[in-house]
């Protein structure tokens, strides 16, 4: 909702614009990563406006149909001849973001983790940790595991050590526990600290470093999905593509169309259009009644 206010020493007008409704978007990224020599393809999918909207009621069905595509093109590939240079497209892990503003989760947080816990490795985030204390975080992160265990949310859990595992590991995967819900905070800019570039925020009192583990979570975040990449891989196949599997073959529903998603957005461009035609009309319409505001305010002051 856009509000434009205008004031004189005894008036005030406010204009209300209906805001427009907002729609979750997927935005898949491709990027190839290097960790200790291991070179990764990683496609991460960015939704855009969910939770956004003024009624999220139905904000998350757009990302399960982008799950269940995914598993349905599996299926197809592995039902078909040449099965053995299937492209894995499926969803491995869902990095769920929480306000840091809130006492805990929120409905719509609560709603979303159970439609998508059977389907996908969720992994609880809080976002923007730099707004908080080490205490008010801690008490925030309880809060969080509470209301997931109250709730029966299943997220991605690391598995036990083996015995024979090193010391280092075992103390590495305690930490990595103890961390979750990981707590994060990001920057894009560099700045210089004690003679050395990091990544962070600079505030008055001092900077927050992304890659400092005292100063938030980021670092074993990422250990996380690097050296458990294929525990999330397993969990996906073992469990979430086999109930799919399970459902769809018992449905024996005809498969849907191939690339979807992509269909849509290409015949939503002529929707895309005229909602932008519309808005700027809208937004001249507002112009002109502010014009005449402004005169009205100064015909009064005289």
């Amino acid at each position: 909702m856009y509000i434009y206010s205008f004031s004189s020493l005894t008036t005030a007008w406010f204009i209300f614009v209906e805001k427009l409704k907002q729609t979750v978007k997927l935005e898949p990224t491709t990027v190839e990563i290097e960790e200790r020599g291991i070179k990764l393809r990683l496609t991460v999918v960015d939704t855009p406006g969910y939770g956004d909207a003024i009624d999220n009621t139905d904000s998350f069905s757009e990302i399960i149909r982008y799950i269940d595509e995914q598993f349905e093109r599996f299926l197809r590939d592995e039902s078909g001849l040449n099965r053995k240079n299937i492209v894995d497209n499926r969803i491995h892990c869902c990095f769920y973001f929480i306000s840091p503003f809130g006492h805990g989760l929120k409905p719509l947080d609560i709603e979303f983790m159970k439609q998508l816990h059977n389907k996908v490795n969720i992994v609880p985030v809080i976002a923007k940790a730099d707004v908080l204390t080490k205490k008010e975080m801690q008490k925030l992160k309880k809060k969080v595991l509470d209301e997931i265990a109250e709730n029966n949310i299943k997220i991605f859990s690391l598995p036990e050590c083996d015995s024979d595992e090193d010391e280092e590991y075992k103390e590495q995967v305690r930490q990595l526990k103890q961390a979750v819900p990981f707590a994060v905070c990001g920057a894009n800019t560099l700045l210089e600290v004690k003679g050395r570039k990091v990544r962070g925020r600079l505030y008055p009192w001092g900077v927050v470093e992304v890659e400092n583990p005292e100063h938030c979570d980021f670092i074993k975040l990422r250990t996380m999905l690097i050296t458990h990449m294929q525990d999330l891989q397993d969990i996906t196949q073992r469990e979430h593509y086999e109930n799919y599997r399970s459902e769809r073959l018992a449905k024996g529903a005809p498969p849907p169309k191939r690339n979807t998603i992509t269909e849509d957005k290409i015949s939503t461009t002529n929707e895309k259009d005229r909602i932008l035609l519309e808005k700027e009309a809208e937004l001249k319409r507002m112009q002109e009644m502010i014009a005449q505001l402004q005169a009205q305010m100064q015909t009064q002051q005289q």
